[in-house]
């Protein structure tokens, strides 16, 4: 590993913590100690468990905030790394370890395209902010959602918005995210009767009841969609139900679905549709609803040219705006802000065993963070 590389050394650090969601390390105050070195001035925001990091350097507009999470998903089993997933260690091109592309490298970038940019300009007309939780791959109930609902941050205070999601498919920069389909999760449980299966009139089955439900929930058309986002979908996601042996009619069956939805609709008419089949199959049933963020897209096209403007230069690639993919803190920070993009890391590896990013790509993303930086303060 090339240890001489400052980026390199910045994310073997924040790997080292254990930061698993939500995150009670140091990790955070460890990017504070960073940038107190280069003139920010640190804030945290506690709700609950989780720590939120909001340091700033200068004042007023242009503001520019780069948001992240410090947060990481469980390693899984340790056994089947080839590695220890909270030690960064190198394969050939890439770095193996638990963040590396979801979401510590991004950060990594974030703060050595910060340090470079200063070290160049002394002063700058503006204000950057840093806004880091440690609850994004979890709940995410007291993180950037915070932070937006309890009024921290006043609307258009942030110009700019640059989340740091691993966004990029095969290049970086390949693609971005000007929006988010929004989601909406629901617990669905239909009743029937138990019994013995040789005395099918005794009982009443909910496996053979839900299979007419579920045909029509699948086949809803909720929108078509538009020139920014697909139809939304509606996806089951679990069904459970049986007592795990053969000779008994089970007396529920219990169904989780999701639905990512478009601009085109939103949650409640969501709700109302799929409730009103359920109303008309005359079944027994309960359901609760997660409402995990609306949909949000940035229309503006000020933040996105000078994001694929800088990615032209520095990957030499014309990138694609997109709204697909997971949800992100970008939901929360579309509240308060017009200009939201998502730009980071491939995808290819989030999530898995043996995390990794490919060396070349951290200076790729900190350059392009670098050119973004210039083209704001230096215009």
């Amino acid at each position: 590993m090339n240890s001489n590389s400052d980026i390199i050394k910045l994310l073997t650090d924040l790997i080292n913590f254990k930061s698993v969601t939500p995150d009670s390390t140091d990790c955070q105050n460890y990017i504070d100690t960073y940038l107190s070195e280069l003139g920010f001035e640190t804030e945290y925001k506690n709700y609950g468990d989780v720590q939120n990091l909001i340091s700033t350097l200068g004042k007023g507009s242009p503001c520019l905030a780069f948001i992240g999470h410090t947060d990481v998903v469980p390693a899984g089993d340790i056994q089947e790394w080839k590695s220890n997933p909270f030690e960064l260690t190198q394969d050939k091109d890439f770095l193996i370890g638990r963040g590396t592309s979801d979401m510590k490298g991004g950060i990594a970038c974030f703060m050595q395209a910060t340090r470079e940019f200063i070290e160049d300009n002394n002063d700058i007309e503006g204000s950057i902010k840093f806004i880091l939780t440690g609850d994004e791959e979890g709940d995410a109930i007291n993180g950037i959602r915070k932070l937006i609902d309890e009024g921290v941050f006043k609307k258009n205070e942030l110009d700019y918005c640059l989340v740091g999601e691993p966004s990029s498919t095969d290049k970086i920069g390949d693609v971005i995210r000007n929006g988010r389909r929004g989601s909406i999760t629901g617990h669905l449980t239909i009743h029937g009767t138990q019994g013995h299966v040789a005395y099918p009139e005794k009982a009443n089955n909910p496996i053979h009841i839900s299979s007419k439900i579920i045909s029509e929930l699948i086949n809803i058309e909720f929108d078509n969609g538009n020139e920014y986002f697909p139809p939304t979908s509606f996806q089951i996601s679990n069904i459970n139900s049986g007592t795990g042996v053969d000779n008994v009619i089970p007396g529920n069956m219990k169904i989780v679905f999701n639905i990512r939805y478009s601009t085109e609709t939103n949650h409640e008419e969501i709700k109302t549709k799929i409730l009103n089949i359920l109303n008309n199959s005359s079944s027994e049933y309960d359901i609760s609803w997660k409402h995990s963020g609306e949909p949000f897209l940035t229309t503006n096209k000020e933040f996105l040219n000078i994001c694929s403007e800088s990615i032209k230069e520095v990957s030499h690639i014309d990138t694609v705006p997109s709204t697909n993919g997971g949800t992100s803190d970008g939901r929360f920070m579309a509240k308060i802000s017009n200009q939201v993009i998502e730009l980071g890391l491939t995808n290819r590896s989030i999530h898995k065993i043996d995390e990794c990013v490919k060396i070349d790509d951290l200076n790729i993303l900190k350059e392009i963070y670098k050119s973004i930086l210039e083209k704001i303060f230096k215009s």
